[in-house]
């Protein structure tokens, strides 16, 4: 009849009941999962496995390390230590298994990943031709810079002043490794993965590059290293990892 009232039949309210109880569903899993992201903030590895040649280094290796923790890699020469750096700022692929940086895939998001990941190896990774300056400037124009930082203090933190415009190749192996170690400071990286950072510093520098680590991880940064060094660090932000004790 023209101008009566229409109600929808039981038929329409049950299709419209099922709709909202879908929408509900989808917002409820989408909340679930930016709580799980949020829940595995920092670097993860999911069951890692490393196979070099015919030997497996290891397997079935799960990480968690979240911001504002140093972890320290163990074990005897040849169990994996290197690899497993490797692994975690993706220079090498796993065997099996896969790297999270705040709930994501690092091989998805590199880009992500790598904007926030600094990796210092055994070599130095520096110009010798640069001078120290020049060398942190190269390094703040291969990543994000750190905003209002004082070049010539970084270095004259880590006991360069005074070099800071002499080429590399000039200068002392231990005064390289200092100057590989200040682009750590030059950048914005929150990630960083080293391998043996202590080798050829003296004490002095020794106790400065710890001074250097101990304030990242207070301010929310993650620091992943091997070294046969003693750490003299907060137990509140340091775990430490023996691969040869790893399932």
């Amino acid at each position: 009849m023209d101008g009566a009232l229409v109600l929808e039949s039981p038929v329409d309210w049950g299709r419209e009941n099922t709709l909202w109880r879908s929408v509900r569903t989808g917002m409820e899993t989408l909340e679930q999962a930016s709580s799980e992201r949020m829940k595995s903030s920092g670097l993860m590895a999911v069951d890692l496995e490393c196979i070099r040649g015919d030997r497996v280094l290891f397997s079935g290796l799960n990480l968690d390390v979240k911001p504002g923790i140093i972890l320290q890699i163990e074990g005897r020469n040849g169990c994996g230590k290197t690899s497993l750096l490797r692994l975690l700022c993706g220079i090498m692929m796993p065997s099996e298994g896969e790297i999270l940086w705040n709930g994501e895939s690092i091989t998805r998001e590199r880009a992500d990943y790598y904007s926030v990941a600094s990796y210092l190896g055994h070599h130095n990774g520096i110009k010798g031709e640069l001078t120290a300056l020049e060398n942190l400037h190269f390094a703040q124009a291969l990543s994000t810079p750190k905003t209002d930082c004082d070049l010539y203090n970084i270095l004259e933190r880590l006991s360069m002043a005074g070099f800071e415009d002499i080429p590399c190749r000039h200068l002392s192996a231990g005064q390289n490794r200092r100057v590989a170690l200040a682009r750590l400071l030059a950048t914005d990286a929150t990630v960083w993965i080293l391998d043996e950072p202590f080798t050829a510093l003296d004490r002095k520098g020794i106790m400065e590059v710890e001074k250097v680590f101990e304030e990242h991880v207070m301010a929310g940064g993650i620091i992943i290293l091997t070294t046969h060094h003693p750490l003299k660090m907060d137990s509140q932000h340091y775990r430490s990892l023996n691969l040869e004790m790893a399932p």
